[in-house]
C-alpha cells in the first residue's frame, strides 16, 4: 500500500507507529551530549528527563534494567554523555531516546559515583577523626578478609613470618572484585565483629583497574567498616590507588604489606625495645640503691653510741620512778584526808533526821488540807441549795403547772405575744406544762375589740 496515495488515509495511531519504525530503523544506536534538566526518579525506579543544549532540547527516558547498572545518580545541571536508541511515545506523539548507558562528559562514570559517595558520606561524618580507633600495640590475634587466592595474602602472610612467626592469622576468603563481592566483604567484616575472635582486621586486596578496585567503594563496605567495633586497616590496591574503604577505616595502607607492617613491630625490634626497657631498668635500680645506700651512710654517721644513750636514758626512768612513788604517796595521804573530812560532815547531815522532820509536815499538811477541803465542799452545798431554790422560783415550768402555756409562731418559732401578730390559718405550737400541742388559729381576738 503507497502510503503517500492522496486517497490512503491514516489513523493517528498507524502514522505514529510508521513513524516510530522509521526512527529506530534508522537511530538504532546514538550518542548524545547534553545538559540534564527536569530529572525525575519516580517509585517505579526509571529515570525521566530532558537533555539540551543551546540550541535545542530531547526528552530521555532509562528503564529500570538499565539504571540498575548505573554506578552514579545524575542530577539536574549535569552534563552526560548518553547511548541509546530514538523510538517515539505513543500517547503524546513525541519522539524520545531510550538511554541504555550514562556517563558524566569529562570524567568518568565511576569516578563520578565515587566523587559522589564521598561527599555522601563525609557529610554524614564517617570519615571523622574522633570515630577512629587506635590500633592495639600487642595484638594477639590478627583478622584479614580478602580473596584467598590473590597475591595480598601471600604478601601479608610473608610479611607476618617474618616480622613476628608466632603471631596468629585468621583468614575470612571473600571475593574482592565482580558482582556481590561488596556484600560478602561487608558480611565478613559483619561475622569478624560478631565473632570477636581478632584484635584487628586487614581488608584489601592487591592493585587493579577502578573497576577491579570498586567492590571497595561500594555503600554497603564503608558502612560495615564505619560500624566495626575492631579497630579496620584498609589495604586496597597500590600506592596511589584510594577507596572509600580507605577514608571510613582506622588506618590506611598503602600496599597489603605494608599493612601487615603496620600492624605488629617485628620480633626484633620487640626485643629491641625489651633490652632497652631493660637496661633502663637496671640503671634507675642502680641509682636507686645508690642513693639509699647514701642515705644509710648518712643516717649512720649521725647516730650517738647507743650505750651512752641507753644509760642516759635509764638513769632519768629511776628519777621518774622515784618522783612517781612520792607524788603517789602524796595524792593517797592527800585523799585520805579529804575523805574523812568528808565523812564527818556526812554524819552532822544524816538525811534520816531530814526525812522524819518532812514526814511530820507531811502529816500535819494532809490533816489541814483534808479539813480545808471538808469546810469548802459545805459551803458550795449550801450555796448550791440556795440557787436551786431561786431557780424553781423563777423557773417557767412552776408558771405552766398553774396552767399558763407559751405560743410559738410555726413558721419562725418566735414566741407569741400579742394576736395582732397572727392571721387566721398561722400555725401555732403550743408548750404546756407536760407536752406541746400543735394548733392551727381559726378566729383571732385582738386586744381592744
Amino acid at each position: 500500500m503507497d502510503i503517500f496515495s492522496e486517497k490512503t488515509i491514516l489513523t493517528v495511531s498507524r502514522l505514529t507507529a510508521l513513524l516510530r519504525g522509521v526512527l529506530e530503523e534508522n537511530f538504532e544506536q546514538v550518542w548524545v551530549q547534553g545538559e540534564v534538566s527536569n530529572l525525575s526518579i519516580p517509585g517505579s525506579g526509571h529515570i525521566y528527563f530532558t537533555i539540551k543544549d543551546a540550541g535545542a532540547q530531547l526528552r530521555c527516558v532509562m528503564f529500570k534494567s538499565s539504571v540498575k547498572n548505573l554506578k552514579f545518580r545524575p542530577t539536574d545541571g549535569m552534563a552526560l554523555i548518553i547511548r541509546g536508541h530514538i523510538s517515539v511515545y505513543d500517547q503524546r506523539g513525541e519522539y524520545q531516546l531510550i538511554c541504555e548507558y550514562l556517563e558524566p562528559a569529562g570524567v568518568g562514570a565511576l569516578q563520578m559515583a565515587f566523587m559522589q559517595l564521598k561527599e555522601k558520606l563525609a557529610a554524614e561524618g564517617l570519615f571523622a577523626e574522633n570515630h577512629k580507633s587506635a590500633l592495639p600495640r600487642y595484638p594477639g590475634r590478627i583478622g584479614v578478609i580478602t580473596s584467598p587466592t590473590g597475591a595480598a595474602i601471600h604478601d601479608i602472610i610473608n610479611v607476618l613470618k617474618r616480622r613476628f612467626a608466632a603471631l596468629e592469622v585468621l583468614i575470612y576468603p571473600v571475593r574482592v572484585q565482580g558482582e556481590g563481592a561488596a556484600i560478602e566483604i561487608a558480611s565478613a567484616i559483619g561475622d569478624m565483629n560478631r565473632l570477636a575472635e581478632v584484635d584487628v582486621l586487614i581488608v584489601g586486596r592487591g592493585g587493579g583497574s577502578l573497576e577491579d578496585l570498586w567492590p571497595f567503594n561500594e555503600e554497603v563496605v564503608a558502612r560495615a567498616v564505619y560500624r566495626s567495633k575492631i579497630p579496620v586497616i584498609s589495604a586496597v590496591g597500590h600506592e596511589t590507588d584510594w577507596s572509600i574503604c580507605d577514608f571510613v577505616a582506622d588506618l590506611r595502607a598503602p600496599t597489603p604489606s605494608a599493612a601487615a607492617e603496620m600492624v605488629i613491630a617485628s620480633a626484633d625490634e620487640l626485643r629491641g625495645q625489651v633490652e632497652a626497657f631493660s637496661l633502663r631498668l637496671k640503671l634507675l635500680m642502680k641509682n636507686r640503691l645508690a642513693a639509699l645506700d647514701a642515705r644509710l651512710c648518712a643516717l649512720r654517721g649521725a647516730l650517738h653510741d647507743p650505750g651512752k644513750t641507753l644509760g642516759h636514758l635509764a638513769q632519768r626512768v629511776d628519777d621518774l620512778a622515784d618522783r612517781l612513788d612520792l607524788a603517789l604517796l602524796n595524792s593517797v595521804r592527800g585523799r585520805r584526808e579529804a575523805y574523812d573530812r568528808v565523812f564527818s560532815t556526812l554524819l552532822h547531815l544524816s538525811p534520816a533526821l531530814r526525812v522524819e522532820t518532812l514526814r511530820q509536815q507531811i502529816r500535819l499538811l494532809s490533816t489541814q488540807s483534808e479539813h480545808s477541803l471538808r469546810q469548802a465542799l459545805d459551803t458550795f452545798k449550801h450555796h448550791f441549795g440556795d440557787n436551786a431554790a431561786r431557780l424553781d422560783v423563777l423557773s417557767p415550768l412552776r408558771t405552766l403547772a398553774r396552767g399558763y402555756a407559751i405560743a410559738t409562731s410555726g413558721d419562725n418559732g418566735r414566741v407569741v405575744t400579742d394576736a395582732a401578730t397572727l392571721a387566721s390559718g398561722d400555725d401555732l405550737l403550743v408548750t404546756l406544762y407536760k407536752g406541746k400541742a400543735f394548733c392551727r388559729v381559726e378566729t383571732l381576738e385582738r386586744a381592744g375589740t
